[in-house]
């Protein structure tokens, strides 16, 4: 798959889990390990150049879906693990925490 693809592959799926977990009060926690394990399979397949194109953004759709699965799991699952070395910067402080402006508005 050519990295521009690759990219968006990763992206949709981080932005789908975001949207997944968004105020959820139960999760299927076999498909949460399956998706986590992917995502982290594919940002490791991403060449490091390119994600520091986008680590700011992806460190907020991450730190929102992030804080959406901590209310459900706690701050120390293994799950919250995977999903954290993926995110460089602060953590937002909810899943609701929306600050950044789209790039096309």
């Amino acid at each position: 798959m050519h990295i521009y693809g690759k990219i968006y592959d990763f992206a949709a799926s981080a932005g789908s889990l975001e949207g997944y977990v968004y105020h959820k009060e139960e999760i299927d926690m076999k498909a949460l390990s399956i998706w986590v394990d992917n995502l982290v399979t594919a940002y490791r397949n991403v060449p490091s150049e390119a994600i520091d194109e986008f680590q700011s953004l992806l460190d907020g759709t991450l730190g929102r879906a992030i804080r959406s699965i901590m209310i459900i799991l706690g701050d120390e699952h293994e799950i919250i693990g995977k999903l954290k070395s993926m995110v460089k910067g602060r953590l937002p402080e909810s899943p609701d925490d929306f600050q950044k402006k789209k790039w096309f508005q």
